[in-house]
This record gives structure tokens, C-alpha cells and sequence, in this order.
């Protein structure tokens, strides 16, 4: 798409407002260990070894509950859906890696008490659980052949390579999705009980239904392609984005009728340091041609999530990839707002919490400060809880890590308290709890 001349000033202008906070606080903390799995088909068997020498692959029968990117309300006040992405980082490492959503339970430590330990809980009602088994999760399937894409229960062996393993039975019976099938790094609940998954190898936007099962074949992002597009493999057109840089973050409205999906990358010939927001139409299944255009901190930044506030206003989790053992990590969270923005526009950006720079006055995670830093390599999941509470996690891109110290990382879950409230922030765990409950039951849950 060509560019309009103004953008170049209004990108200069957006660069974000001074922060609304001074002083943001951690009020709650959990921890999931890196060694948390579930049943399932073996995975891991094309993976990398572990450079800390801890978790090696390959997970006989079983997947890790590991890589969350993207976060949901769960079926009570308590609980919540998280996504899990493709696996080992991947496309040619995570064909044995299933694409899952998993009910999660933390119990946060706070100034008055909590374990700061994570356990399972039903997907459907939200309960605790001993174990990530059947009842707390769904996988994400194709039994129905409506992608229209190869995936690996096509295949006799993963990669349709004979040199590989062959596919599991249960991968190949359900048609079950796989991290070497599609990188989905963000999902959304619609008006209708579908679900919508953003993805990273076309991009494609693909829907289901509550219980995971495709419904449609995938939708490409008009003009935009990445090199694992199934258009760019067939010779048919030339990438234009770069590997990994498609649909990270994706906001749903709150009517549940428009899809906000933004890239990780810039697309060749966009102004540098610049992400294109496509906005998408629920009803007629198409983008409405509406383009928003965010400004990165800087070009080699990256954005690790985006979820709504109101009809036009917006978190973003903005990261570079430096960790506490490797650089100097910046980590933050940005209020965008469309409101006012024309088509090919610049969105408004503030900066709401810096994510390495949080007070934690009770000490919630026992290092022995009084301060609290996130410097995780990826943070991809925010769930405004109330006008003045956050939820923030991390991806750990299990078993590798380097976040804190030299070994694989864990999973943090934080409730962050805003020093400056955040007004027309609606509680999450009410009417889309209750909703979710609706469209799972209707749905029966059909889970692998």
C-alpha cells in the first residue's frame, strides 16, 4: 500500500506522551516451574538441546504447558485461558508440538497471603485442578480439511520427510494443528462464540469454533506476505515481511465485531520502525481496508501483545530482546488510541507501566528487593483486570531462557497495581466469563 506523505510527521508525533505513572506496583506474583507438562504426543524430537544442559528433548508423551503468548478470560475471577505458541521457536523444529489453550489457575502471592504457585483448572468451570490433563484444555484441529493449507497429519512422517519420525496416531486421527503448521501468537473470542487466531507464517487470520476446530480456510492479510506464506513457498509471490513478524498482538473490540491484528515487523517499503494495524470485519469476514500505523521506540524494537480497552483505545506491550544475562532489556506498556486517527494514520501512544521498573514494597518473589524488574526476553500476554490492575506474563520459549539467570526460564504471572488508573477499563472475568461458558458448553468442547 502506498504511504501518505503526512505519516511521516505523524509517526515523529506519536512517539509516545510522557508516562501516566511515576510509581507502578506489583501487588501480586506466581510462578509456574519450567518443567510443567501435559500428556500428549511426544514432542520436542526435532528440537534443539537446551545450552544449560536442564529439560532435554525430545518429552516422551508429553507437551509443555510452556510459551504462553496470548491470554483470555477464564471461566471464573480466578482462572485463565492462555495460548501456547508453536512450540520450540520454530517452523522446522515444532511439527510434534501441539497447538493448545490451557486453563490456568494462579494462586498469587500477595501482601496478605497466597502460595505463588500455578496449578491447572477446568477449562469449563474454572476449577482447580491436579494436573494439566483433558478437562483443562482444548487443541487447536483441522478435522474438518477447511485450511486449505498442508499441515503434518497430511503427512506419513513430520515434514513429509522420511529421514524424521512418523506423525503421531493421534496428531494424524484428530487432524490435531502443530507448531510447524501454524505460529499463532494471538487469539480473540468473537460475538459468536468463534474464536480468532492470529498467526505469524502467512499471516493468516483462522477462526473456530469454541472448541478449536476450524471452521473456514485461513484468510491472508492482503499484500503481505512472509516467507513461509503458502503463496511465497509455491513460487507465487516474494515475501515482503520478515520471518516471525506476523499477527503478535490482535484486539478484538468490545462488541465483538472488529479484530484489530498487528504486526511484528515492518513490512518492506513502510516508513522503518513502523507496524501496520489491520483492522478486520468479524461480520463480512474481511478487512475493511482501515490501516493504523505504530511507532516503535525504536526500529529494532518488537510489540509482544495488544488487547482493548474501548472501541478505539489499546495496550501494547512494547520489548527489544535483551535479557538481565544479555543487554539492557526494555519492557514496557503503551495506551494507543485510533480515536481521531484517519486510515494510514499514526496512533496516539503513552507509555502506562515500564515493566523493569516496578515497585514491590512486600518483596512477592523473595529475591530480597523492595524493586521488581521483567526482563524476559518475550512478554506477550496483558489482561486489564480492573481501571487500576494489570495481569502480565511472560513467554519462556521453554526449555531455552536467559531471562534472569543461565537456565531455562519459568513462567511469572504478575498483578501490577497502576499508580494512575486507566478510566473505561471493565472488568474482564463478568459478562465474557460468563459468555465463554456459554459458547464452550454449546459447543460440547470436542478437546484432544
Amino acid at each position: 500500500m502506498r504511504i501518505p506523505k503526512p505519516l511521516v510527521v505523524a509517526l515523529a508525533a506519536a512517539i509516545s506522551a510522557p508516562a501516566m505513572a511515576a510509581t507502578n506496583t506489583l501487588v501480586g506474583w506466581a510462578m509456574m516451574p519450567a518443567d510443567t507438562f501435559s500428556d500428549g504426543p511426544t514432542s520436542g524430537q526435532m528440537a534443539n538441546a537446551n545450552p544449560y544442559g536442564t529439560f532435554a528433548p525430545p518429552y516422551e508423551n508429553r507437551q509443555p504447558v510452556q510459551g504462553f503468548s496470548a491470554v483470555l478470560p477464564g471461566a471464573d475471577e480466578n482462572s485463565f485461558i492462555f495460548m501456547t505458541d508453536n512450540g520450540f521457536g520454530g517452523q522446522t523444529n515444532s511439527a510434534d508440538t501441539l497447538l493448545r489453550l490451557y486453563s490456568v489457575r494462579p494462586d498469587f502471592r500477595t501482601a496478605s497471603g497466597g502460595s505463588g504457585k500455578v496449578s491447572a483448572s477446568d477449562y469449563l468451570s474454572g476449577a482447580p485442578l491436579a494436573r494439566f490433563t483433558h478437562p483443562s484444555r482444548l487443541t487447536l484441529n483441522d478435522i474438518n480439511q477447511k485450511l486449505e493449507l498442508p499441515i503434518q497429519a497430511d503427512y506419513r512422517f513430520y515434514y513429509n520427510d522420511g529421514s524424521k519420525p512418523r506423525v503421531d496416531s493421534a496428531i494424524d486421527f484428530g487432524r490435531l494443528l502443530t507448531g510447524a503448521d501454524l505460529d499463532v501468537e494471538s487469539v480473540r473470542r468473537d460475538k459468536n462464540c468463534a474464536m480468532w487466531f492470529g498467526d505469524e507464517f502467512g499471516p493468516y487470520l483462522v477462526k473456530t469454533d469454541a472448541s478449536g476446530t476450524v471452521t473456514r480456510s485461513a484468510i491472508s492479510l492482503p499484500g503481505v506476505y512472509a516467507p513461509q506464506h503458502a503463496d511465497v513457498v509455491a513460487g507465487r509471490a516474494t515475501a515482503n515481511l520478515g520471518g516471525s513478524g506476523g499477527f503478535e498482538g490482535m484486539a478484538i473490540n468490545p462488541r465483538g465485531d472488529r479484530l484489530y491484528a498487528l504486526l511484528e515487523k515492518s513490512v518492506s517499503g513502510d516508513p522503518a520502525g513502523t507496524l501496520r494495524i489491520n483492522e478486520f470485519d468479524i461480520d463480512q469476514e474481511r478487512y475493511s481496508g482501515k490501516v493504523f500505523f505504530y511507532r516503535l521506540q525504536a526500529p529494532e524494537h518488537a510489540i509482544g501483545d495488544m488487547t482493548a480497552i474501548d472501541e478505539t483505545r489499546f495496550l501494547v506491550i512494547e520489548r527489544n530482546g535483551a535479557t538481565a544475562t544479555n543487554g539492557t532489556p526494555f519492557k514496557k506498556i503503551y495506551l494507543i488510541d485510533i480515536r481521531g486517527v484517519a486510515s494510514g494514520g499514526a496512533v496516539h501512544k503513552t507509555e502506562v507501566v515500564d515493566l523493569m521498573q516496578l515497585a514491590d514494597p512486600d518483596d512477592l518473589n523473595g529475591d530480597g528487593q523492595r524493586s521488581f524488574t521483567f526482563p524476559y526476553v518475550t512478554i506477550e500476554s496483558v489482561l486489564p483486570l480492573d481501571a487500576r490492575t494489570l495481569l502480565v506474563t511472560n513467554d519462556n520459549n521453554f526449555p531455552y531462557g536467559g531471562g534472569r539467570g543461565l537456565n531455562a526460564d519459568v513462567t511469572e504471572f504478575l498483578k501490577i497495581r497502576l499508580a494512575k488508573p486507566i478510566p473505561g477499563v471493565r472488568p474482564p472475568h463478568l459478562q465474557q466469563a460468563r459468555d465463554a461458558r456459554r459458547c464452550e458448553m454449546s459447543a460440547g468442547l470436542g478437546q484432544s
